[in-house]
């Protein structure tokens, strides 16, 4: 009696995994142009974006000015005499912090966010520039974006040496006019650039996105900061996205 032979069964290939999805297209519409940068939305959406350099904005730092030019930055940037811009004063003199506060004998350096459940000679009102990653618009781009202190924004240096370099970031301070491309110490540190406010930053590579409504007009912790963009940049489409509005026209130098 003969016996049949065994069936010998096929492995079956494990399916080819699933390429992700094209990122979302981008008419650029430009919103405004600012010290010669454009800044641009995709269409109607609320998002906006704009590649520029970053200036080192030391404010909000417990130690950013003192007296003697001692602090982290040039106190000339903070005023003087006459007016001073960046600092609590008190009688047109800038406060000084004592020996309960957190950097006794340098002055009281502001944000334009601020914590209102501490005073207004508390170093603690205002956003620390050495650990929280911020970056600065002008009023006349807050107004014609519909965006507000405390929203938040993606900040990269993209095609970087070693890699993308990408940080959350929230907006926190008012700059000049017309200028456009200013961030904190720790947003600078976070993207690998000199944080030095006094001869660090870079004049160009870095794109700042703004999710306009994103925030609550108060400070964060960067844990809140980091986990509040992280949503805003996956709904809008994240590095994926970015990478295919913003790259090429690196490459080329049109951005």
């Amino acid at each position: 009696m003969s016996r049949s032979k065994p069936r010998r069964h096929r492995r079956q290939r494990p399916p080819a995994p699933s390429k992700p999805p094209a990122p979302a297209p981008c008419t650029r519409v430009k919103l405004a142009t600012i010290g010669g940068i454009d800044v641009w939305r995709c269409g109607t959406e609320l998002p906006f974006f704009y590649q520029a350099g970053i200036a080192i904005d030391a404010d909000g730092a417990l130690n950013a000015y003192g007296p003697h030019n001692s602090g982290l930055d040039a106190t000339a940037n903070a005023g003087d005499s006459h007016k001073w811009w960046g600092l609590v004063t008190d009688h047109g003199e800038p406060v000084v912090q004592g020996a309960g506060d957190p950097c006794p004998g340098f002055y009281v350096s502001t944000t334009a966010l601020e914590d209102p459940t501490h005073t207004r000679r508390d170093p603690r009102r205002y956003v620390d520039s050495v650990t929280i990653p911020y970056f600065v618009l002008p009023g006349a781009l807050r107004t014609a974006a519909g965006c507000r202190l405390g929203d938040f924004g993606v900040v990269a240096r993209l095609g970087a040496a070693g890699g993308d370099r990408v940080s959350a970031a929230i907006f926190a301070d008012i700059g000049p006019a017309k200028q456009l491309g200013e961030g904190s110490i720790a947003l600078a540190n976070a993207l690998g650039i000199d944080a030095s406010p006094r001869h660090g930053g870079t004049e160009h590579g870095v794109t700042y996105l703004v999710f306009p409504n994103s925030g609550n007009g108060r400070p964060r912790t960067l844990a809140e900061i980091q986990t509040q963009t992280a949503a805003c940049f996956t709904a809008w489409g994240g590095l994926a996205r970015l990478r295919a509005i913003v790259l090429p026209r690196l490459l080329v130098g049109s951005g």
